[in-house]
């Protein structure tokens, strides 16, 4: 054995696998490695490109909510970015800002409240626009100042009663409304007449849901969409008013957003953190509400914003929402932002609340609303948060 061992050529008495080409090898399973990654690269979309990810369980519905509690959440339309044609249809200052004009006496016909044209409800309201504080607009109707100082403020204002001028007084806003049929017709039937309603200048059908919340009260705001710091990022949608517009441009989209709908008091911003934050377009678009005799409110949402002031400069009709009820749409925490309102106003003597027309809110301020006058409250539209004494 010995012999054969050493008469046998060198290797081929080991076994055959030490033998094998382990380079080689090697070498083919790293080609093969290498290039099935490229060709995963290249052929499948990893929209993570190669970030290290996790997975995080997420519940569907918040305590004490389902899918029925969130009908309108925000006014930006799904709408083409292009689409220009006209479509159908916290402190706060409260004290009376008055217009910057005198109004002259007023006549038999220019005295306020609704006109004989302009279809008064039961109720006294108007349901259709007054032909005394309107005027043809190149998108539609437009709301100005009639000759003798008659303001849209003054003809479609609710009256609030001022009998017991010493109780505090609660205003609340609910915007959104337009966009949702079900959730618009929910918030008129159920809301109470002294809530006011803001509608999107997107929505369908404007018209008719006019029509429907004068018939049961409801004083009206209309909705402007206004530039975010985060535009086009965030976008309120088409003829959302920016800072970079000059003076034509700014009247051409506030001439389209004005003629949406008739009936309203005045206007609110709709996001806008950076506009109301700019005083050269604020004051050009408050002087352009002021002398169409409408009232501005501030939704409160931007601690930058320079409506205040700006308004007050102008003697712009002003109020500015003091808290968001919503903000957190779950009943335990809509029923304790009203708790907080209520402190407000017994606090300042009046507050403003705003909030959206999700049904979980509507169904909450509906209830809350029911006693109000029995813990010393009373609820009153948004114009009456202005001192109307000394407009």
């Amino acid at each position: 054995m010995a012999g054969k061992d050493l008469s046998a050529p060198l290797g081929l008495g080991k076994r055959k696998y030490f033998n094998l080409p382990l380079g080689l090898i090697g070498a083919s399973l790293l080609t093969v490695l290498v290039t099935t990654g490229l060709v995963w690269i290249g052929v499948v979309d990893d929209p993570l490109g190669g970030e290290p990810t996790a997975t995080v369980p997420l519940e569907r519905s918040l305590e004490g909510l389902s899918s029925r509690d969130f009908g309108v959440v925000e006014i930006r339309p799904s709408l083409p970015e292009d689409a220009d044609a006209p479509s159908a249809g916290n402190d706060i200052q409260k004290t009376a800002l008055g217009p910057r004009f005198e109004p002259k006496p007023l006549s038999a016909t220019d005295a306020p409240g609704p006109h004989p044209s302009a279809d008064a409800a039961a109720n006294g309201l108007s349901v259709r626009a007054d032909a005394r504080v309107t005027e043809p607009g190149p998108h539609g109707p437009l709301p100005k100042v009639s000759d003798s100082g008659l303001r849209p403020i003054d003809v479609y204002a609710r009256p609030a009663n001022q009998s017991f001028a010493s109780i505090p007084k609660i205003a609340i806003i609910v915007g959104g409304l337009g966009l949702s049929q079900t959730g618009t017709q929910t918030a008129i039937e159920q809301l109470p007449a002294e809530i006011t309603l803001g509608f999107a200048p997107y929505g369908a059908s404007l018209d008719r849901w006019v029509q429907r919340a004068r018939r049961d009260g409801h004083e009206l705001l209309l909705q402007l969409p206004m530039e975010p710091f985060d535009y086009p990022d965030n976008d309120p949608g088409p003829h959302t008013l920016l800072v970079s517009h000059n003076t034509r441009e700014m009247d051409e989209r506030l001439a389209w957003l004005l003629s949406r709908m008739t009936n309203y008091v005045g206007v609110m911003n709709y996001m806008g953190a950076r506009f109301t934050a700019s005083e050269e377009p604020l004051e050009k678009l408050l002087t352009a509400i002021t002398e169409r005799g409408l009232m501005f409110v501030d939704d409160g949402s931007s601690s930058r914003s320079l409506a205040t002031p700006t308004a007050s400069g102008l003697r712009t009709p002003f109020s500015h929402a003091d808290l968001v009820i919503d903000d957190v749409p779950r009943p335990k925490d809509i029923t304790a932002r009203l708790l907080q309102l209520e402190g407000t106003a017994r606090a300042q003597g009046v507050a403003v609340g705003i909030a959206t027309a999700l049904p979980v809110t509507v169904e909450l301020l509906a209830k809350w609303s029911r006693d109000l006058d029995e813990r010393g409250l009373q609820l009153v539209p948004v114009s009456a948060s202005i001192d109307r004494t000394a407009r």
